[in-house]
Formats: C-alpha cells, structure tokens, sequence
C-alpha cells in the first residue's frame, strides 16, 4: 500500500498515531500548526485481528504466534512509511486484546527489540479519556457534558466530560469481535443480549450516569461510523438525498437497521455495504441497541476522530507550550463536512491539494509580490478540502453541487456569510471556467475582496490539477522568484509505489492543462508561471 503524503507537509509538522486495537491497527498522520490546528493527511489500516485470539469465554487469553507475527509485520510496514517521511513524533498504544493477555509483556518487549517501537498498553480508563480528547477535536462540545460511547473489537469504552476534563471513564469487556466469536457464530443472539445486559449491569454504570448526567451523547469508532453510514445512506443506497442532515441517528433508526441486519435474507447486501466489517457488525449494532436501551438514550452524534486523534492531542499539547484542545473550531466544522461527504481517498486527495495550495501560498507571500492575510490561508486550506465533496453523486457537475453544499447546509460555524461565501465560490470555481471580475456572482463583494478571490482562485485551480496526478508522488514544494516570475518546482518521491486506484492521465492530457491554468495565474498576477514537474517535463505560461 503506497502512502503520498501532501506536499508541503515538513518532517517537523507531523505527527503519527498509531492504535493496536483488537479488530485493527491504524496509523494516521497529521499536520500540524502551533495554534493546535491539524489535518488528518493519510490513515493506513492493517486488519490484523488480534481479537481472535482473545475469546471472552476464556479466563487468561493470550496472544498467538500468528497474531503476533501478523501484528509485527503490520508494525513495521507502518515503521516504513514513517521512516519514508522522516516523522520522528510517532506514538503507538495497544488496547484490550493486548490489555487482557497473559503474555502481554513478551509481546510488547519483543516489538522494542525487533522494530525498536515502544508500546504503550493502555488500561481500559486511560483509553477512555484519549477517545474523550479525540472527539472534543471534532465536535463542538467543548462546554457539554458529554458522555461518550466508543465500541471496540474487545471493548467498549465510557467516558463521561466536560469542558475537556474526564469527571468518568470506564471500560466494559463488551467487543464487536468477542462477541462475534463467542454468540454471533453460533446464533446465541438472545443469550447475546443477556450476556451484555448483565455485564452492564454488574459494572455499576447504570448508577454512575444516572448520578452524573449528560446532555448528548457522542459515539465513536469504526462500528459507530459503520451504522451511521448505513443508517444515513438508507442501507445500500449509494446516493445521499439530504445535505442538512448531520452525524447522528435516533433510537428508533438503529431499531430499525438491527432488525435488518439480523435477517438472513440481509446477509448478501450486509455483506456487500459493510465489506470486511460485516462479519462483526451484528454484535455491534446489537450491542449499541443494548446501550442505547439501558442507559436511555434517544439520539446519539458520531465523531469522525476517536482514540488515534486523542492520541494525538496528547503530543500536540507537549509539543506546543500554548496548546488548546478548543481551539479553532472554525476549521473542525470544515473538516466536519469533508469527512461527512469523503471517502478516505477522496479526503487524502482534499489534504494534498490543501497542502500544495498553502505551499504556493506561502510562496507568493513571501516575495511579497501579491497582498494576502494569513487568515487567507484559511480560505484557501478549506475550499480544497471541500472541493471535492459534490462528487458523492458523480462527477459531473459535482464543483457545483459541492458549491450548493455550502452554501445551504449551514455546515461552517464560525465563519460570516461574505467568508462562507467565498470559500463556496473557490470551491464552484476550482474547475472549468475562470470567472471574471465582473461577474455576477461577485457583485456583493467589495473591490479587494474580489482581487483576494481571484488570487485564491488561480491557486487552488493550480493545485487542484497537480495533486490529481498523484502517481509522480511530489514531496517536497520549491517556490522561488526571479525577475521573469515565479517558478514551482515539484520534487519526486524515490522509490516510492504508486496510489491504488490512480488513473494516469497522459502527458498531453497534463500538458494542455496545466498550460491553461499558467494562462490564467499570469492575468491574475501580471507575472508568469514556471511548473517543473518530475522528471523533466517544464511548462510555462
């Protein structure tokens, strides 16, 4: 699996984590600002299943050599990409599967001796409260009591906080994999039910949130996301018919969606909508129904980020002596609505043009040779990531449809209805024809906010058409001034496999295209372009 990372992302700018849960390892690579701002820029998964080996039947589990070798193999494939990128703040923590095995200590010093990777094994309450971190980076519930739900392969987690500090946390031995191997293979659904409603019950949690409160619910991981998804898109219809509609779902929904998947005459579609997670995503919908039943919930919103995230908070707030988890909630709504209409490409894809948009940026700025804000930067950063949300309904049309998004879903909290605007309007013109400065879509704006527009305009066109040509795998952005003007230089990655799914377009292709961006980039700035793409292929306006 070939992992580009965007290109202005420096070594000093990101950070990895990287979660040994019981289903799946996953790393995510973010970057990073000292305000505490930060973009996912690639999530790398490797299904290692270490759940298998623990069973809850069993009293004193452990970790099989299969497992084991497979979790090293996974490990060091993440080692790789890390190394590739010269990311040297990386953090890895393994959760219940490794939590509950007797042989847990071989297997974390076996890890430092062959990959030289330190471990962190969390107890079930520090997992608790990174997951509580990882939503607060999502959802805008800095001053809610929030309690939090996160499904595991080997547990579940509850958190319940406020205003970022953890006044509960705790973890049942309740998964969706031990579950699976233990009722959901032998049809015990209803001994299913029992078994988490008893195990619920004994743990006290019932009482403490009773005692505690809360006034939403969040739920996290990949089962959560999984329901919502299925909830939301009607279960195997590919095309969402709402844009208002934000991450949540009401008891009744996921009633709904249980019975479905229970049913035999389910199991061909199940298995086509939930691909590798089908096999486990029964006992998980039916252990969030038991949830939701026992605790009283109505509703509950779905964070995109979860444990990885709070991990990553974590390090972020080391690292940066003013750091604030309740920073910049402007930008967490942009990349709210990225995450709610992207795939995880397709998000890859925003990021990297993000970062190649902000390195030009920078670029221009720095000779000085056009008059841009940093809050500008902003602008730029989120109508890349958001370029791209229309194509859930097909390309066609879809920078128009992204547009329509925007503008009508009330998505961007934070920003004023001029700001909303023109990130809308970036988005509507990353592609096809340049507007011109008179036209009417522009009208409500004042003259220098129509010059700032059309400045930001030949930036993400430009970088919008280079991060789609992903197989020359850029790295690194030099943007440099000469009296003839500017020249961008793109440097390849070496050694480096290609995207899964990239269509290569040809030479002429790329040609024809970049020359028509560089014709309008010089009628915006009075000044010519120079594109030096790997190998050897130069173009200029």
């Amino acid at each position: 699996m070939a992992t580009n990372l965007p290109s202005s992302s420096k070594p000093s700018n990101l950070f990895a984590a990287v979660d040994m849960g019981t289903n799946s390892f996953k790393m995510v690579i973010v970057r990073s600002d000292p305000t505490g701002k930060f973009l996912t820029i690639d999530r790398i998964k490797q299904p290692v299943v270490l759940g298998r080996d623990m069973p809850s039947s069993v009293p004193n589990p452990s970790l099989s050599t299969l497992s084991q070798s497979l979790s090293l193999q996974a490990l060091n494939h993440f080692k790789e990409v890390l190394n590739s990128h010269k990311i040297q703040q990386a953090r890895f923590a393994a959760t219940s599967a490794v939590r509950e095995a007797t042989n847990k200590a071989e297997f974390v010093d076996n890890i430092r001796k062959t990959l030289g990777l330190d471990v962190e094994v969390l107890s079930g309450e520090e997992e608790a409260k990174l997951v509580y971190l990882g939503i607060l980076q999502f959802l805008p519930i800095y001053s809610k009591i929030v309690l939090a739900v996160d499904i595991g392969g080997g547990s579940t987690e509850f958190v319940i906080g406020f205003k970022g500090e953890v006044l509960f946390a705790t973890s049942l031995k309740l998964g969706h994999v031990s579950l699976t191997e233990r009722f959901v293979k032998n049809n015990e659904i209803a001994d299913m039910r029992l078994y988490i409603q008893s195990v619920i019950e004994e743990s006290g949690l019932v009482n403490k949130v009773k005692e505690l409160g809360f006034e939403m619910v969040v739920g996290s991981s990949g089962t959560i996301k999984a329901i919502e998804k299925a909830i939301f898109s009607g279960y195997g219809v590919d095309v969402l018919k709402e844009f208002q509609r934000e991450w949540r779902f009401s008891k009744l929904e996921l009633s709904s969606l249980v019975e479905r998947l229970c049913s035999e005459e389910e199991k061909v579609l199940r298995d086509g909508f939930f691909k590798r997670r089908s096999e486990f995503i029964v006992a998980g919908a039916i252990l969030l129904e038991e949830i939701f039943e026992v605790l009283g919930i109505e509703e509950m919103e779905v964070s995109g980020y979860a444990l990885a995230e709070g991990m990553v908070t974590e390090v972020l707030a080391r690292v940066y002596s003013d750091y604030d988890i309740n920073a910049n909630a402007r930008w967490r709504s942009v990349v709210r609505l990225a995450s709610r209409f992207n795939s995880e490409k397709r998000m890859k894809s925003a990021a990297q043009c993000a970062g190649l948009a902000k390195e030009i940026f920078d670029g221009l700025r720095m000779y000085g040779e056009v008059s841009l804000e940093e809050k500008d930067v902003e602008y730029l950063e989120a109508a890349c990531l958001l370029h791209n949300i229309g194509l859930f309904t097909g390309k066609k049309g879809y920078h128009k449809q992204s547009f329509h998004i925007i503008m009508n879903g009330s998505h961007l909290h934070g920003y004023t209805t001029e700001e909303v605007k023109l990130i809308a309007l970036l988005v509507r013109y990353h592609r096809k024809k340049f507007p011109k400065f008179g036209h009417d879509s522009l009208q409500e704006f004042p003259k220098e906010v129509k010059r700032k527009f059309a400045i930001l305009c030949a930036i993400i066109r430009i970088s919008v058409l280079l991060q789609q040509y992903s197989h020359m795998n850029f790295q690194e952005v030099e943007v440099s001034h000469c009296p003839e003007g500017f020249k961008l230089v793109l440097n390849e990655i070496k050694d480096q496999p290609l995207i899964y799914g990239t269509t290569h377009p040809s030479p002429v292709s790329i040609e024809k295209e970049i020359v028509q961006e560089l014709e309008h980039f010089r009628k915006v700035f009075q000044q010519t372009l120079m594109v030096i793409i790997p190998p050897s292929s130069t173009l200029e306006s």
